[in-house]
C-alpha cells in the first residue's frame, strides 16, 4: 500500500486549539509540559520518576494476562516494566464492541509506532506501547454498538455499572450478526475466530477486549492494562480521599479552563466538585457533598469525612476516578512517557497540567494520534479519471463540484475577473465621492456590495447551468465523497476494521504499522492496492 501525507490544516477536520497545539503555538504552552519531538522526549526521559510500584505494576500484569495465551514479546515486555530504564508509550479507549471505529485501531498503532521510534533515538531505554482499557467507564450506550458498512449491530443489554464487568453472556445475536458479516472465507474468517474467541471464551466485556486487542497486536508487544485492580488503587488511595475533601483538581482545571478561554479556546471536559463515583457491582455513581458529610449519587450510601477514609483504605478499588482524575491515576501507576489522544483527549488534556502540578505528579508528553484515510482501488480510479487529488478530497461536496466545472468545462466562464474590475470602479468612485463629500463615501460602498451581490448571484446561476449538463460526472463526485466519508465525516470516526479486514486481511494493519508516523504531525492517505 502507497501512502501519502497532508497538514492536519488541510483536511478541515480538527478544531483550532488542536490544530494549535501541533503547531506548539505560543499562548498554549503554559498548559503542557514537553515538545512532541525528540527534544521534548529527552527531557521527559530526564525527568520522569516512577511514583507507583514496578513490581507490583508486573505482577498485576502477569495475573491479568494469567489466562491468554499472548506472544513471548508480550510477556517479555511485561518483565522490562520492572527495569528503571523502563517507560510506557499509553493510550487508551472505551470498550467499543469488536474494537468500536477506526480511530480505536489507529490509536494503538501510533502508540506501537512511537515506541518503535523511541527504541531507535534512545537504545538505552526501553519503550512499551500500553493500551489502557476503560474499563471503569459507565456509559454502555457508547459502546454497545457498531457500525460495518451500512449495517449497525447492537449489543441489547441491561447491564448496568462499570462496562469492564459486564457480563458477555448475552453478546450472541450481536456476536452472530457480527460473524455474518465476516463471511466464511478468506481473512473475514480469520478476524471472525478471533472474535469468537474472545468474546465466548471470557465471562466479562474487560477480558474479551484484551483477548481481541491482543490478538491484533501481540506481535508487536502491545500490553494492555485494566487499571480497575485493587493493588492498583492502593497507591491512588492518598490522593483518592484528598481531592474528595479538599476539591483542588475542581478549583485548578476551573482556572484552567478560565486562562484558556481568555485566548479563545473553548475547554473540553468541566469538572466537579468531586470527580469520583463509588463502584461496586452493577454500580457507578458520583460521590457528592452534603449536609452530613459525603453520599452516593442515587443511592442511600453516605460517608463521614472519618468513614470515608475507612472505605478508601479498605476498599480503594470501589472509588473510581472520573475523566478529570483518571489521568492522574494512570500516570501515578504507570513509568509513562507519553500519552497518545484523539482531539478530545488532547485539549482535556491541556486542561489537566495545574492538577498534575499541584499533586506533583509528572505530566506526559502529549501526542496527537495519527488519523488516516483508506481509498480503494475502485475510489483510486474514479479520482483519476476525475482528476482529483487526495488533498481536493477534503473538500466539501459543492466545492469539489465548482472545482471541477472550472477545471473541466471549457464554455464554462467564472465572473471572478469580472467581479475585481467593478471593485476596483467602485473603489475609485469611492474615493472621487469622497473628495466632494464625506458621507458620499458610504453610499459608494452600498453601491459596490449590490453590484457585487448582482455579480455572484448571476455567477452561481451560470454554474448551475453548467451542473445541469455534467450530472453524470457531479453524481460520480457525490459517490466518492459518500463513500470516502460516511456521513459527511472521517472514516475512522465511523467504519470498523471489519470490512478493512475482508479486503486486505493483516495487510491493512501492517500498513497501518509501515506508513504511520507519530512525530510528523501530518495526516496518513493509504492508497490500497
Amino acid at each position: 500500500m502507497q501512502a501519502k501525507y497532508i497538514p492536519y490544516q488541510q483536511t478541515h477536520a480538527f478544531s483550532t486549539v488542536v490544530l494549535d497545539y501541533i503547531e506548539g503555538k505560543e499562548q498554549l504552552k503554559p498548559f503542557y509540559q514537553y515538545s512532541t519531538d525528540f527534544a521534548g522526549f529527552r527531557q521527559a526521559i530526564d525527568n520522569r520518576k516512577m511514583l507507583g510500584d514496578r513490581s507490583l505494576l508486573v505482577e498485576v500484569l502477569k495475573k491479568q494476562y494469567k489466562s491468554l495465551n499472548t506472544s513471548p514479546l508480550v510477556l517479555r515486555n511485561i518483565e522490562l516494566l520492572a527495569g528503571e530504564k523502563t517507560f510506557t508509550i499509553t493510550t487508551g479507549h472505551q470498550l467499543n464492541l469488536f474494537t468500536g471505529p477506526l480511530y480505536f485501531i489507529y490509536k494503538i498503532v501510533t502508540a506501537i509506532n512511537l515506541a518503535k521510534e523511541l527504541k531507535t533515538k534512545f537504545p538505552g531505554c526501553d519503550f512499551i506501547p500500553v493500551y489502557w482499557m476503560a474499563t471503569e467507564d459507565h456509559d454502555f450506550e457508547e459502546i454497545n454498538h457498531v457500525k460495518v458498512e451500512d449495517k449497525m449491530i447492537t449489543w441489547l443489554s441491561k447491564s448496568t455499572g462499570a462496562t469492564g464487568k459486564i457480563s458477555t453472556a448475552d453478546l450472541g445475536d450481536a456476536l452472530n450478526s457480527y460473524k455474518g458479516y465476516l463471511g466464511i472465507g478468506g481473512s473475514g474468517t480469520k478476524l471472525s475466530e478471533l472474535i469468537e474467541a474472545a468474546y465466548t471464551q471470557h465471562a466479562n466485556l474487560a477480558d474479551a477486549t484484551r483477548h481481541l486487542v491482543d490478538g491484533l497486536f501481540n506481535k508487536q508487544g502491545l500490553v494492555c492494562i485494566d487499571a480497575d485492580d485493587a493493588q492498583l488503587k492502593k497507591q491512588f488511595a492518598p490522593l483518592v480521599y484528598q481531592d474528595i475533601t479538599e476539591q483542588h483538581s475542581n478549583e485548578l482545571i476551573e482556572q484552567s479552563n478560565t486562562a484558556l478561554e481568555a485566548i479563545g479556546y473553548k475547554p473540553q471536559v468541566n469538572p466537579r466538585a468531586i470527580n469520583f463515583f463509588y463502584m461496586t457491582d452493577g454500580l457507578r455513581e458520583r460521590i457528592i457533598e452534603d449536609s452530613n458529610g459525603y453520599a452516593v449519587n442515587n443511592t442511600d450510601i453516605t460517608f463521614t469525612k472519618e468513614s470515608l477514609q475507612q472505605e478508601i483504605d479498605q476498599y480503594p478499588e470501589r472509588f473510581s476516578p472520573n475523566v478529570v482524575m483518571r489521568p492522574v491515576y494512570q500516570e501515578i501507576i504507570l513509568p509513562n512517557l507519553a500519552y497518545i489522544g484523539g482531539g478530545a483527549e488532547v485539549t482535556y488534556w491541556l486542561q489537566l497540567k495545574a492538577n498534575f502540578d499541584f499533586y506533583k505528579v509528572p505530566y506526559p508528553v502529549l501526542l496527537l494520534r495519527n488519523s488516516a484515510l483508506i481509498i480503494d482501488q475502485r475510489s483510486e480510479r474514479k479520482m483519476q479519471i476525475l482528476a482529483i487529488s487526495h488533498k481536493n478530497l477534503f473538500h466539501e461536496k459543492e466545492v469539489l463540484k465548482n472545482e471541477w466545472i472550472k477545471a473541466h468545462v471549457t464554455t464554462y466562464i467564472s465572473l471572478d475577473d469580472e467581479a475585481r474590475a467593478i471593485q476596483a470602479v467602485f473603489d475609485q468612485i469611492k474615493l472621487n465621492a469622497y473628495k466632494i463629500d464625506k458621507t458620499l463615501s458610504q453610499s459608494a460602498d452600498a453601491a459596490k456590495t449590490r453590484a457585487l451581490k448582482l455579480i455572484t448571484n448571476l455567477d452561481k446561476k451560470m454554474m448551475r447551468a453548467e451542473k445541469k449538463k455534467h450530472v453524470t460526472s457531479l453524481s460520480q463526485i457525490d459517490g466518492l465523497k459518500d463513500k470516502l466519508f460516511p456521513s459527511g465525516v472521517l472514516q475512522e470516526r465511523v467504519l470498523n476494521i471489519a470490512p478493512m479486514y475482508i479486503a486486505y486481511g493483516d495487510d491493512f494493519i501492517n500498513a497501518l504499522l509501515d506508513t504511520f508516523k507519530p512525530l510528523d504531525n501530518q495526516f496518513t492517505v493509504v492508497f490500497a492496492k
